[in-house]
């Protein structure tokens, strides 16, 4: 499981070093696409198997479903981490995900979510929000 924050700065060939703690569960070669927040998604080779059988499972859902899967399996690109422990991350990912120097990287359960700081700092979190929903939860009990 992926948990806990860190700050990096990419250096002039657009590397991070992946934190240690998130080295063993990605692999040394991993899948890093578009999120859909605005982030970039990094997955384990054995979870983006799982994203993909997702995917097998959902019957033809016509132009939108299309346009959705194009997007983030065409933006997909396969990654792997240097003996460094740094990882490139593509130039197309970056301007998607408006990166430039300082990013923030977050493990989210099954995956790292990478974000650039300054876009990650203009979405604060409405902890009053997060409240209610987790209250709203059946069984969630955290």
């Amino acid at each position: 499981m992926l948990i806990g924050e860190f700050q990096h700065s990419l250096d002039v060939k657009g590397r991070f070093i992946v934190p240690s703690k998130f080295r063993d569960e990605l692999g040394v070669r991993f899948i890093m696409t578009r999120g859909l927040d605005g982030c970039l998604n990094a997955y384990s080779l054995v979870e983006w198997d799982r994203v993909e059988e997702k995917f097998e499972g959902i019957e033809s859902g016509g132009k939108s479903l299309r346009d959705f899967e194009r997007w983030f399996f065409g933006g997909a690109s396969e990654c792997e981490i240097d003996k460094q422990g740094r990882v490139i991350i593509p130039q197309h990912l970056r301007e998607y995900a408006g990166i430039t120097k300082e990013i923030v990287v977050i493990g989210n359960r099954s995956k790292m979510e990478i974000w650039s700081k300054d876009v990650l700092d203009s979405k604060p979190v409405d902890i009053n929000e997060c409240i209610s929903l987790a209250e709203k939860i059946p069984g969630l009990k955290i």
